[in-house]
């Protein structure tokens, strides 16, 4: 009697260990799913010529794990003159993604005091990022100034 508890024993606790082994080379799997979810940060610097359009050179990318809670969005109507517009395009030309960043030449900043006040500075150089919902996709990168009523290439940096 006591082989038969033992042997009933062992087989529980090897088909109960099975299970929970499987249960986690499941899991092991689902990450690998998830890492579609991600971002690509795009770094930039940015410098002010006297006579010549704005230098712009690409520092780095990074991707990342995670899901973008909200896309930035303003619009061509929105978009103020000196604001660039970035492009991400894949090998064929089309583009997959598009977003408009405020100067970063010229910020504006808060200052609080007895009240809020606003203040625009200028800067000769600065560093800016983006950032984008990762795409397989995205072969290159493209950067515009805008102005009242036309677009000014500025940059194009390939991956």
């Amino acid at each position: 009697m006591i082989k038969l508890i033992n042997l009933l024993t062992v087989s529980v606790l090897f088909l109960y260990g099975n299970h929970h082994y499987k249960g986690q080379s499941h899991k092991a799997i689902n990450p690998a799913v998830q890492s579609d979810n991600q971002i690509s940060y795009l770094f930039f610097k940015i410098a002010k010529q006297d006579s010549r359009p704005e230098k712009i050179t690409f520092v780095e990318k990074k991707t990342v794990a995670g899901k973008m809670k909200s896309i930035p969005s303003l619009s061509l109507e929105n978009a103020k003159n000196g604001d660039l517009l970035i492009t991400l395009v894949d090998s064929g030309g089309k583009m997959i993604a598009q977003q408009i960043i405020e100067d970063p030449l010229n910020p504006e900043l808060e200052s609080f005091g007895d009240k809020i006040e606003r203040h625009k500075l200028t800067l000769k150089e600065t560093e800016f990022s983006v950032r984008f919902p990762f795409s397989k996709e995205t072969k290159s990168v493209k950067i515009e100034k805008i102005f009242d009523s036309s677009k000014k290439l500025l940059f194009i940096q390939n991956f």
